[in-house]
């Protein structure tokens, strides 16, 4: 079987934020004023921020689930091998965006990023290494935001950045301010690194290398096996104010581990390499940065790696399915926004490219799906171009609250109610390769891309005829005004 390529707020002080009146909504927030209404005679309705009181009308809960280094080799999204059953089930209940795109192909970019709502270059966060605090003291994360409205933030797993493997139960990169409570569960998986395979030696940080082991135990005593557990837990409690849970899944990221059953849904000879084009001399040599091409690793060996990352995102997707079966049992879809993302994609082979940090549509394309109560498109898809930047007014929105000042994205509920509604913003992707600047921008039909201002070369690309980026139009004088419009595009965002 021929596999497939992926398919196509300001804040007086972090802890003390100004309570923002809520925004209704048709068909959902409306019910909540219906009955607010209801229980004016007894004075129980509730403005956003206060504590509920006995009789009042309960705000919804959020669920925010994150899994790191997924790219869009899933079920519903049309790759033919990948089983990924429970995040099929959760697109039937929610809108499944197709066009969705990260910020930076990077986790602690990406996460600084959508968590704080602001683009890299407001962030100042183009690596692994600097906390978003050093640049931004006093912004609000979208816990905080939550907090500030009579929520209780708790996280369990990576949200913010983490070293992987080495930050496994440990805080990692975390914002203390952000949560009410944290938990980091460490599975047997982080103890069994001595088993561990790397395809590429000289790379010797095993989580930045292509690296991978089956892991022994059963799956809830894994590290996400155990961040499920934790979430399902967070759920049975029950409280008196409504949650923001926070879980943040380790797998796929390398080292690609999962006990062996996930592995054999994958049978090595059903498992083949991208078969492309010779198009790499018509690149710009800045937007290459692995070389030599698959760092040199053996055919069988790539089937390998390729292999153990479908393992890994099946065992995560099964995970997700425990909390999923949560949710079933305590009857809580109808009171929570649920909204499960990757962080940035993930290269398999293509263009000669492995892992992360390329603005190559399968670095910077993401699986997005949002579940809310009485969202008029849930089981649709969508294909406007969005960014993970949106999430932050969206899920604000959703809530019923004035989406806070200062964001850089824009809401996406719009396409919640209707996946066709016209929706003109394009996408920015960004990235640093040897000191390089590359900016990207995305629209429903283009791929265009600039590295150090175009100094350094450009790329075109039309995904509407080229959705694998084979064939760079950049210098293509036909295209001329097509690179006008993106150039022009691309200064919007551009510092």
């Amino acid at each position: 079987m021929t596999r497939a390529p992926c398919p196509g707020p300001d804040a007086r002080s972090p802890h003390t934020l100004p309570l923002r009146g809520g925004r209704g909504r048709p068909g959902r927030v409306s019910l909540r004023l219906l009955l607010c209404l209801g229980l004016l005679a007894t004075g129980s309705c509730q403005t956003p921020g206060d504590a509920p009181s006995p009789g009042a009308p309960k705000q919804w809960n959020v669920l925010f689930l994150i899994s790191d280094d997924l790219n869009t080799c899933v079920g519903r999204y049309g790759h033919p091998l990948v089983r990924t059953p429970n995040i099929d089930r959760l697109a039937a209940r929610g809108v499944r965006f197709d066009r969705a795109y990260c910020q930076y192909p990077l986790c602690n970019p990406s996460r600084s990023s959508f968590m704080t709502g602001r683009r890299p270059d407001t962030t100042g966060i183009q690596e692994n290494t600097t906390n978003f605090r050093k640049n931004l003291p006093d912004v609000a994360t979208l816990p905080q935001f939550f907090r500030g409205h009579g929520y209780s933030p708790v996280r369990t797993g990576k949200i913010f950045h983490y070293g992987v493997p080495v930050g496994i139960g440990t805080n990692g990169m975390d914002d203390p301010v952000s949560w009410d409570r944290v938990i980091n569960p460490r599975g047997r998986e982080k103890d069994e690194e001595d088993r561990i395979i790397n395809h590429v030696p000289s790379i010797k940080n095993i989580g930045g290398s292509l690296t991978w082991y089956v892991s022994s135990g059963p799956d809830e005593e894994q590290t996400d096996g155990k961040i499920a557990t934790e979430t399902i837990r967070l759920l049975d409690e029950g409280r008196d104010r409504p949650f923001f849970i926070a879980t943040g899944f380790f797998r796929p990221h390398v080292p690609c581990a999962a006990p062996q059953k996930w592995f054999d849904l994958y049978p090595m000879d059903k498992i083949e390499l991208p078969k492309e084009p010779d198009h790499l001399d018509r690149i710009p040599p800045a937007a290459l940065s692995v070389k030599p091409w698959h760092y040199g690793i053996p055919p069988e060996d790539q089937k390998k790696m390729i292999r153990a990352y479908y393992a890994s995102t099946s065992f995560m997707d099964s995970q997700l399915g425990r909390v999923m079966d949560a949710l079933d049992r305590l009857r809580l879809w109808d009171s929570t926004i649920v909204v499960f993302f990757g962080d940035h994609g993930w290269l398999l082979g293509e263009h000669g490219h492995w892992q992360k940090m390329s603005l190559f549509e399968e670095s910077a394309r993401v699986p997005l799906i949002i579940a809310a109560p009485g969202i008029r498109g849930a089981g649709q898809a969508c294909g406007r171009t969005v960014e993970l930047l949106d999430l932050y007014p969206t899920i604000a929105e959703l809530a019923g609250f004035a989406p806070p000042a200062g964001l850089e994205g824009a809401s996406l509920v719009p396409l919640l109610d209707d996946p066709q509604a016209p929706r003109t913003r394009p996408a920015y992707t960004q990235v640093v390769h040897a000191k390089v600047q590359g900016r990207s921008v995305r629209t429903e039909r283009w791929r265009y891309s600039e590295w150090d201002d175009g100094k350094a070369g450009a790329e075109l690309y039309d995904h509407d005829l080229d959705p694998h980026e084979y064939v760079n139009l950049a210098g293509d004088p036909k295209q001329a005004d097509t690179v006008a419009e993106m150039k022009r595009l691309l200064a919007k965002v551009r510092r």
